[in-house]
């Protein structure tokens, strides 16, 4: 499982953590998180008395109590109550995670990152910010892939993201890279007749589709005023056969018509989600019975080494030579 310790990784909604527990996946392993002082704290999920789930107990101020014999736990780990104890508390702990909170999610390191966590692609911009939760049965990079790829898009969500009809336009894209990140520019396609389009995006000029360290896949949208549409998801494989993300949905913030706009973002993304997570949960069910079995990397595959590249730690090819090719999207 692919790992980047020093990494910030989105790992929830903050509304999702009220007054009680929640329990996630984080690289294979469960996680508590809790709200501790007006901040959000994380644990391994794991009492060190009896390896009891803490995310089924309760807080207490500010603090996790074990559902089985009551032993708490502050948010740095360290226990601090011992029911029935009279003696000075043991110095028992409990692994700790650092957090961030961002404009409504919450970001997870093992290790000790440098600076603020990035969150989206319009960060100080102006902007109608929607949020959703998805987990998916797939891989990281085959989900990823997913979101960045174009050409599934006439079959997976016809009608929704591409018009009914098969016509195609000729459409350049221009493949780049770096440290870290690769993206795809497609020019040349002035609209999609898919329902999203045309309720949310209007005349297009480009389109750009990357993907960046650790684990985010962006899509943007511009129209020749500027960026009209975008989404940033946040993706990390929470367990083996499992993908979690967040996903930040975007729109300019100009008008009273933006804000009516907005109100149709996350049920109709939410759509696309479910297609996308069932056609990639199909894939990865069905490919349990080949377990020998690679897939192809077809010729529109344009980001699939690089992606590769870039979660093994090394440059992507298109880094050292961009790559330009034309297809009929």
């Amino acid at each position: 499982m692919t790992s980047f310790p020093d990494c910030w990784h989105a790992v929830a909604l903050a509304a999702d953590i009220r007054t009680k527990p929640l329990r996630i996946l984080f690289s294979g392993q469960p996680v508590v998180l809790f709200r501790s002082s007006g901040e959000i704290a994380a644990l391994q999920d794991r009492c060190p008395h009896r390896l009891v789930e803490l995310s089924t107990g309760k807080v207490v101020g500010g603090e996790i109590e074990c559902p089985y014999h009551g032993w708490r736990f502050n948010a740095a780990g360290a226990c601090t109550a011992i029911p029935g104890h009279a003696g000075d508390i043991p110095g028992y702990r409990v692994p700790r995670y650092r957090t961030v909170e961002k404009d409504g999610v919450v970001f997870l390191a093992k290790g000790d990152p440098n600076g603020a966590p990035y969150l989206h692609c319009a960060e100080g911009q102006n902007i109608i910010l929607r949020l959703v939760r998805s987990s998916t049965r797939s891989t990281l990079i085959d989900t990823a892939e997913n979101i960045l790829d174009a050409t599934h898009t006439h079959f997976t969500h016809k009608g929704l993201l591409r018009g009914l009809s098969t016509r195609r336009q000729r459409v350049r894209v221009d493949i780049s890279g770096g440290p870290g990140w690769v993206e795809a520019c497609y020019t040349g396609e002035e609209h999609q007749d898919g329902l999203i389009s045309r309720l949310l995006e209007g005349a297009r000029v480009k389109t750009i589709g990357r993907f960046r360290s650790p684990g985010i896949a962006e899509l943007e949208y511009w129209g020749p005023k500027g960026l009209v549409l975008a989404t940033t998801f946040h993706l990390r494989q929470a367990a083996e056969d499992q993908v979690d993300g967040i996903g930040c949905l975007i729109g300019p913030r100009n008008g009273i018509l933006d804000h009516l706009k907005s109100y149709a973002f996350r049920p109709m993304f939410r759509i696309a989600l479910e297609q996308d997570r069932r056609v990639l949960t199909s894939a990865s069910r069905n490919a349990t019975y080949w377990p020998g079995a690679t897939p192809v990397v077809g010729p529109l595959d344009f980001l699939r080494r690089s992606i590769e590249a870039i979660l093994a730690g090394t440059l992507p090819p298109v880094a050292e030579k961009p790559e330009t090719t034309y297809i009929d999207l």
